[in-house]
């Protein structure tokens, strides 16, 4: 007996020990280089991350706080799960058609100081990281719901990482309190110590440079109405970068900021990509990988490109007479659709408007029409309002559109990621696809999967996009550093509306006053390229059929939208940025400078080794004010070894197919 009450404090100090030392578990990508280390070390959990040996992300915290419970400390590891993942998909509207996903997943199962249960999933492809919380119904299968008040969740870069960042800006600001919208200025090559802008951290993604050792994009993907989206906090020199819920000001007020779920129930997924190389992370395919489709679509992706008065003919031109001519330029170019924007029902109105639609289709071309998210939740007065935000208005509305032809909307102005907001632009593309309807959002948020998860959806601005080269000048000055930014950011997460090959000279109807723009016309038809989104803007004006040389308006015509396979070939983030892209079994590849000095690559395309390949570049501008690089088609040799050598001149492009 003795003996016995001996051991007891024995056994009890040996459990209390294991509890504080460190534990680790591991789980590699499939080629064995990336590595991510899942730790709890005195009950509070954490994983690092290493790729090729190398610490890409110190230590960094995991966890949340709950009304249900605290699962940020006081942690202890129940079990532990290694499997593998495999699957295929097809997809139209994305940077790929079809992917062969496989990687290795780690589930480590926590309980708290109260024996309260969480799950914490990591999956580990070869260049990219997804990991998300679940928790299951507690004790006497209670509570069956709950609200994630905050994340401990963290990412820690080494000292001498650089930044990427665009900053989140206050809620119910800016023109008639319609942001945030994703609509903020990026700052390139900045320390982690620099505070962000509005002290209100960043918008996903996120891209940073770790010093010499590579790069890692961190975003998250399968927000659906069952969450809020998140954001990056500012820096902390203690804890780095950690998730940050909406401001309870967004949405007008309405809602909250922390979501709640049901239970048994999920988080979205916080994805990582890196490498020693931006390849992998213009590549990456993660957004899609690790989400499902929430319901069937009840058409086939219609690609395709559209026509748009108002970038440069502005309010003016929302009337039945000026949509004809872009109609007319539509079919004339062999474009699918003609987007009618705001003030429609105005200054056309319904009846009309189904007058319009049967011209158009008259004319081998379908419309798209504008409507406002509105609603309560800022103060943008264009019209159609109150169309979208009700279930009763949406069905009555979108049954009236597709009785009338119509393809698809864009729905502007929301301002907000609270869960109140994700559920809007689920209930929207939701009921579109009952009808067919194809969604594009402006004046938003990022998708955060949604190409796979919402197969209507068609692609999202969140960007500071083309109508602003319209409003400043500095914008057309700063264009080609934010197009040569998106491919290794915005875009790489999801499809990107950024609203206009432009092909005036000048932001100005009569294309002779108003601001400039300072890119080449082999630029611009290369962002046609560069930037991926299922149905594009080609921002052509009536004008320019005559105005444009011939082999431009060719290369315009026959522009694909969709791509079966995307290659990285070189680029630095605000400077430049070099594609290709798969189209069926026809290659193009595109680059554009966003400098004001010549680049001269050598591109490896082993897809031309040994054929002579169309090649549009520019002539060097004049040597005057204002002078912008002339486009020119020639042919281009590409050596055996699919070598060739291009010049990108200061704010132009090069494009060879």
């Amino acid at each position: 007996m003795k003996k016995v009450l001996f051991l007891l404090p024995l056994l009890a100090m040996i459990l209390t020990c294991s509890k504080a030392m460190a534990v680790t578990h591991t789980v590699k990508s499939p080629d064995g280089k990336l590595a991510v280390d899942v730790k709890l070390d005195e009950g509070k959990p954490s994983y690092e991350v290493l790729y090729e040996g190398v610490q890409m992300l110190m230590p960094s915290a995991l966890g949340f706080r709950s009304d249900v419970g605290d699962f940020t400390t006081g942690l202890s590891i129940e079990a532990t799960r290694l499997s593998k993942v495999e699957k295929d998909y097809t997809m139209a509207q994305t940077k790929t058609s079809h992917v062969h996903f496989v990687a290795n997943q780690l589930e480590v199962d926590y309980t708290n100081a109260k024996g309260l249960r969480m799950t914490v999933t990591f999956v580990v492809s070869n260049n990219d990281i997804a990991f998300r919380y679940a928790m299951p119904r507690q004790k006497d299968d209670n509570p069956k719901c709950a609200i994630i008040q905050s994340e401990a969740t963290s990412f820690r870069f080494p000292d001498g990482t650089t930044t990427f960042l665009c900053p989140q800006i206050g809620p119910f600001t800016g023109w008639e309190r319609t942001k945030p919208s994703y609509e903020e200025e990026y700052t390139a090559d900045a320390p982690m110590t620099a505070k962000s802008r509005f002290g209100l951290g960043y918008t996903f993604p996120c891209l940073f440079r770790i010093g010499d050792q590579g790069w890692a994009l961190v975003s998250e993907t399968g927000v659906s109405s069952d969450y809020c989206g998140s954001r990056l906090s500012d820096y902390n020199p203690a804890q780095g970068y950690t998730i940050a819920f909406p401001e309870q000001g967004e949405f007008n007020g309405i809602g909250t900021s922390a979501p709640g779920i049901a239970l048994p129930g999920v988080t979205p997924w916080r994805t990582i990509t890196l490498g020693t190389s931006l390849k992998p992370i213009v590549e990456t395919t993660i957004p899609y990988d690790v989400v499902e489709p929430i319901y069937e679509a009840t058409q086939p992706f219609q690609s395709g490109r559209y026509t748009w008065s108002w970038l440069i003919w502005q309010d003016n031109s929302i009337n039945y007479d000026d949509q004809v001519e872009f109609i007319d330029l539509a079919s004339a170019m062999g474009f699918e659709y003609c987007l009618v924007d705001n003030w429609w029902d105005r200054n056309i109105g319904r009846e009309r408007m189904a007058e319009l639609s049967r011209y158009a289709q008259s004319k081998g071309v379908r419309l798209m029409l504008w409507y406002n998210s509105n609603g309560h939740w800022n103060d943008a007065p264009q019209t159609p309002r109150d169309c979208m935000s009700t279930a009763y208005a949406r069905d009555r509305e979108m049954k009236w559109l597709k009785s009338i032809g119509v393809a698809g909307i864009k729905v502007d102005f929301f301002g907000s990621d609270k869960q109140e907001t994700m559920r809007l632009y689920e209930d929207i593309l939701c009921d579109a696809n009952r009808y067919g309807l194809q969604v594009v959002f402006h004046g938003c948020t990022i998708p955060r999967g949604w190409e796979r998860m919402y197969p209507n959806y068609v692609a999202s601005e969140a960007a500071l996009a083309s109508e602003n080269l319209f409003f400043t000048q500095h914008h057309c000055d700063k264009e080609g550093f934010e197009l040569t930014m998106h491919p290794f950011s915005r875009n790489a997460v999801g499809a990107f509306d950024w609203g206009g090959i432009i092909m005036n000279r000048r932001m100005s109807r009569d294309n002779k006053s108003r601001f400039y723009r300072r890119s080449s016309d082999t630029f611009e038809m290369a962002t046609g390229i560069v930037l991926q989104t299922g149905v594009n803007c080609v921002a052509m004006q009536p004008n320019n059929l005559s105005e444009l040389p011939e082999f431009e308006l060719d290369f315009l015509r026959q522009l694909p939208t969709t791509w079966d396979e995307t290659r990285f070939l070189d680029g630095y983030p605000t400077r430049y940025a070099v594609l290709a892209r798969r189209h069926g079994s026809d290659w193009y590849v595109a680059g554009i400078n966003g400098t004001d000095q010549p680049i001269t690559l050598t591109l490896q395309l082993p897809m031309f080794a040994g054929q002579t390949v169309k090649y549009y570049t520019d002539r060097p501008a004049a040597k005057t004010e204002n002078a912008i690089a002339e486009a020119e088609l020639r042919t281009l040799k590409v050596d055996k070894k699919g070598r060739a050598k291009v010049t990108l001149q200061p704010m132009g492009g090069v494009i060879l197919r």
